[in-house]
């Protein structure tokens, strides 16, 4: 009779696969001050940024991560110099245009949320492109938030619930967290698991803020730019070395810990 191969551990500081964080969200923060430490222009930073965009959505993708949300263009950033915006959305048809090649090969599929319809109508039609090219594609999904505020996000979903009810096809009973979370931008989007801001602010800046009530919050201070797939490990190992507890007890004081 054969013997049963005995389990071994995993090494110090591996990433265990069964208990990856099912969606990542990151502020991608410090392309600015990248910048600005090596004399150059903030064009510059966001620019470098772009190796880091590849670097970790295929890191993501490697470790079997289901879901990375990429707060890549705020309601907020509308607000900074014309200029500036001009040169993000060029930026951003750039590397959709020059990325899409890899994410293909890699099973990536890409999905948007925010405000689109205020995006200038060549990034708009770059993202249905590359979004429709990649549709069947069953591994990760990459969902970047465009032209998005969480407040926004939460008054779009108020508006829209209103008006199902002015309709007659919503009554205030069956208003409740589910219902609402169905008319967010990306409904079928589980919570992230793990929120990961760089660059060594403390603070969640609008982002995904129905979403993110349970998150575990991971700050950096690697500037975006810099930031590798490594450093999306380092944060995914940390992830795995929390407890979890939804508001709940401790397992180890009595309490059911909530899965």
């Amino acid at each position: 009779m054969p013997r049963k191969k005995r389990a071994t551990a995993a090494p110090e500081g591996a990433i265990d696969p069964e208990r990856l964080p099912r969606t990542v969200a990151i502020i991608m923060d410090g392309n600015g001050r990248w910048a600005r430490r090596r004399g150059l222009p903030r064009v510059a930073g966001h620019a470098a940024a772009r190796e880091s965009v590849r670097s970790v959505v295929m890191a993501a993708s490697e470790l079997g991560i289901e879901n990375l949300v990429l707060y890549t263009f705020s309601m907020e950033n509308w607000n900074r110099p014309r200029a500036e915006v001009s040169a993000l959305m060029h930026l951003l048809d750039q590397t959709l245009r020059d990325q899409a090649d890899e994410m293909d090969r890699n099973g990536v599929s890409l999905h948007f949320v925010g405000r689109i319809d205020l995006l200038p109508k060549y990034v708009i039609r770059r993202l249905e492109s590359v979004g429709g090219r990649l549709a069947g594609n069953t591994g990760l999904r990459l969902y970047l938030a465009l032209s998005y505020g969480g407040r926004a996000e939460i008054v779009d979903a108020a508006r829209a619930m209103a008006d199902r009810a002015k309709r007659g096809e919503l009554s205030p009973g069956e208003i409740d967290e589910e219902a609402f979370a169905g008319f967010l931008y990306a409904p079928e989007l589980p919570d992230p698991d793990l929120l990961i801001r760089t660059s060594g602010e403390l603070r969640i800046s609008n982002f995904l803020l129905w979403q993110v009530a349970y998150s575990e919050i991971y700050f950096t201070g690697t500037l975006w730019p810099d930031f590798r797939a490594e450093h999306l490990r380092d944060a995914v190992r940390d992830y795995q070395g929390r407890e979890r507890r939804f508001g709940g007890v401790s397992p180890r004081r009595g309490g059911r810990r909530k899965q």
